[in-house]
């Protein structure tokens, strides 16, 4: 029996893997060279851009103390300083925190390059019309994490600096911030925002594999809402106020994600339909 010819297109696993590599690797260093970029960009990385919602003239405040204003109440908002200082306690923690600051700014100006990456890796192993259909994934995509990262950036970030830095259990005991403390409230509510914005996209892809229907969020729409409440108790400081701003989006967000799965519910079952009317 002749031995079956191979095709050329097809790629083992090693290959899938040394293919992946090289994304992974070109990925990496998009990241480290905007990274290198944004190192040198060190009073607007920092003094511009981190230490802006330390700053009572921030946007975000602004906004708030002219709503309190409006209705004649008293405001945190708009006092002239926040009462606490950002302080650095280890010898290497202003260099560890501007090279991990770099990075991460690096990876947020990025994103677009390793969503076109991973696209690039997965892009092969669709069929041509699912590649037609979801050409505006990068574009997409890219958007919804920008928009992610400004809502950390403008809203969630300076309502915990505000109420964390202004909180005090004694008079007694001062509000000293610790640089990487201070870097990582900013940097969790940016990430996280920004990842949880990619929630449409999350469920288009669950949904295209089948793992995800219309029906099952419909269903466990209430458990969402329950979920959505805890991880804003999370990236959020608790009070109520910031809890429900950040958990409208997001529950915007879900309500979106249903209509997307029923497209691509609707749109598979047009081709099985045509499929099956071709045979």
């Amino acid at each position: 029996m002749a031995e079956a010819t191979k095709n050329p297109d097809e790629m083992s696993f090693l290959d899938h893997l040394e293919e992946l590599r090289w994304h992974l690797i070109r990925s990496i260093l998009a990241i480290v060279i905007v990274g290198c970029v944004a190192f040198t960009m060190r009073g607007f990385i920092f003094d511009t851009v981190l230490f802006g919602p330390k700053k009572m003239d921030f946007p975000t405040y602004q906004f708030f103390c002219s709503i309190a204003t409006f209705f004649k109440i008293t405001s945190e908002f708009c006092a002239d300083t926040l009462p606490f200082t950002i302080q650095n306690r280890t010898m290497a923690g202003q260099f560890s925190a501007h090279i991990w600051t770099s990075i991460w700014a690096g990876f947020i100006v990025s994103f677009p390059y390793v969503l076109w990456e991973i696209w690039r890796f997965i892009s092969p192993g669709l069929h041509q019309n699912e590649r037609r259909h979801s050409r505006g994934f990068i574009l997409v995509a890219s958007a919804l994490f920008f928009l992610g990262v400004l809502f950390g950036y403008y809203v969630v970030a300076p309502l915990s600096i505000n109420f964390l830095g202004t909180y005090q259990v004694s008079k007694e005991v001062l509000n000293e911030i610790d640089i990487s403390s201070f870097i990582a409230t900013v940097r969790a509510s940016v990430i996280a925002c920004g990842i949880m914005f990619e929630l449409p996209i999350i469920i288009y892809f669950l949904t295209k594999v089948g793992l995800v229907t219309p029906e099952i969020l419909k269903k466990y729409r209430k458990i969402a809402l329950v979920v959505v409440l805890i991880l804003s108790a999370v990236i959020t400081p608790p009070d109520v106020t910031s809890q429900i701003v950040v958990s409208i989006p997001v529950l915007i967000l879900y309500q979106v994600s249903i209509h997307i799965s029923k497209l691509v519910v609707k749109r598979d079952a047009k081709k099985e339909a045509k499929s099956a009317q071709g045979r």
